[in-house]
């Protein structure tokens, strides 16, 4: 049934039947119209444009395969939401009725993932192609849930249009056939698209109940698509985003992950605080946002975060949380020192302090604490510019990340805007001129007297210079 040779040929005929179909229809200059399938509005080519060439190979090779060896086999989600927007989408998943075991069978770089949700990662040179297994959603009476509604375990297989009606959002319960470059629509997600507009599938205020995170997806991806709030999916959220604070902390935190780092971050948490959901991310966030130079840094801090992804740079999760967090640390480091704490014990308290508060909330993981302190106790050295200082903090590995962090203090009128200028040119000056740029160095350690070993009275007979 899994013969290479005959899936081979199975994929050839139907690319060579997909483009005797092109070329009937440039001949005769027909528009196939719109069908229905079942529950499902088929939208032809002509009408939505989008072509098999902007799928990746890896999922044409993923679809073709399954379908060639008799299963049904889609392009889904954000895939194919994004390139109805003119947008480059990120990752392309598929859809199918073959089981994760069935589409293990069929590829030979796969393997099987997951434990809730059993998925399937098939490797085609870099690019992986995830591929689920058609879902249904599990009746109200028959699933698990807790005390408020929250679904606790939702794993069962089910067919298409079942898949689609599990989906959060219209927008992304789209399915592409690329080897006929239909869409099959199942719950108006082409026209909300159009008319560029976010709409729950189902009652909004059950959807949130089963999944509390859907009311922050709803906030990012409007902010990041640019697409406006379906009235009916807005309104729950200002009553309901108490239930927040029921879900997991690691999954609250993938979900703040995928915010931050999606190239939209500024607009995300000017939206999340238009709708009051910022309160709890972070811990004393709201507060960070309502103080003129905190607001300050932390925008800056998320608009450097989206350049750099725009410009397709790396972007570090533990800067851009060392960045949201630094307020906060500031003000307990500062206010350790007035109770008379040392200066380096007393940050190093402030940090430990700041993260075990947070953790409550938003579970950073503990894997990028130790890039988040180094870039925090490195911030008072960029004063001490005497002696050796400047050069043994030039030579560290994290030196360039806390320049940047920095500068977005300098930028913010937390800092003079001088002491980052003066960094600027020292670590690209010549020797000679970081001798000359030099300043005093009062803070070097006085060396002391060595008392003299001989008694008193033989000190005092000592002759005088």
């Amino acid at each position: 049934m899994y013969n290479p040779a005959c899936r081979r040929i199975n994929a050839a005929i139907s690319t060579f039947l997909t483009m005797i179909k092109r070329l009937i229809k440039r001949v005769f200059g027909k528009t196939a119209p719109a069908r229905t399938a079942g529950a499902a509005h088929v939208i032809p080519y002509e009408i939505h444009k989008v072509s098999r060439d902007g799928i990746s190979y890896g999922a044409r090779r993923v679809t073709d395969g399954l379908q060639a060896a008799g299963f049904k086999a889609f392009v889904v989600g954000g895939a194919v939401r994004d390139l109805l927007l003119d947008r480059q989408p990120k990752d392309f998943d598929v859809a199918t009725d073959a089981t994760p075991e069935e589409v293990k069978r069929v590829f030979r770089r796969a393997r099987i993932i997951g434990r809730r949700f059993r998925l399937v990662h098939v490797m085609f040179g870099e690019e992986t192609v995830e591929v689920s297994t058609f879902r249904r959603a599990i009746d109200a009476e028959d699933a698990e849930t807790d005390e408020h509604g929250r679904i606790l375990r939702d794993n069962e297989f089910g067919d298409q249009e079942q898949d689609a009606a599990r989906r959060d959002f219209t927008a992304n319960a789209l399915f592409y056939d690329p080897s006929t470059q239909e869409i099959f629509d199942y719950h108006n997600g082409y026209a909300d698209i159009r008319a560029n507009t976010l709409r729950m599938i189902g009652d909004p205020e059950v959807r949130y109940r089963e999944d509390p995170v859907r009311m922050l997806r709803a906030v990012r991806l409007s902010a990041k698509l640019g697409m406006k709030l379906d009235p009916s999916t807005a309104a729950p959220i200002a009553r309901m985003k108490e239930l927040l604070g029921n879900v997991p902390e690691a999954r609250l935190f993938d979900e703040m992950l995928k915010l931050l780092l999606s190239g939209h971050a500024l607009p995300c948490i000017r939206k999340l605080r238009a709708m009051e959901l910022h309160h709890g991310m972070l811990p004393m966030l709201d507060v960070i946002l309502e103080q003129p130079m905190g607001e300050k840094f932390v925008m800056l801090a998320l608009q450097s975060t989206d350049q750099r992804i725009a410009e397709e740079k790396p972007a570090s999760p533990a800067f851009l949380f060392a960045a949201l967090l630094w307020h906060e640390v500031l003000a307990a480091w500062k206010s350790r020192q007035e109770a008379g704490e040392r200066p380096v014990a007393a940050m190093h308290a402030a940090m430990d302090e700041v993260l075990d508060r947070q953790r409550a909330q938003l579970a950073i993981p503990r894997r990028y604490d130790t890039v988040m302190k180094e870039l925090w106790l490195l911030q008072p050295r960029f004063e001490q510019r005497g002696g050796q200082r400047p050069f043994r903090l030039l030579a560290l590995p994290r030196f360039r990340a806390a320049y940047d962090f920095l500068m977005l203090r300098c930028e913010s009128g937390e800092v003079d805007a001088g002491l980052g200028a003066w960094w600027e040119e020292f670590q690209h000056a010549g020797d000679e001129r970081r001798a000359e740029m030099l300043q005093p160095d009062s803070d070097a350690p006085k060396k002391r007297r060595r008392r003299s070993k001989k008694p008193a009275a033989a000190q005092a007979e000592l002759p005088i210079d």
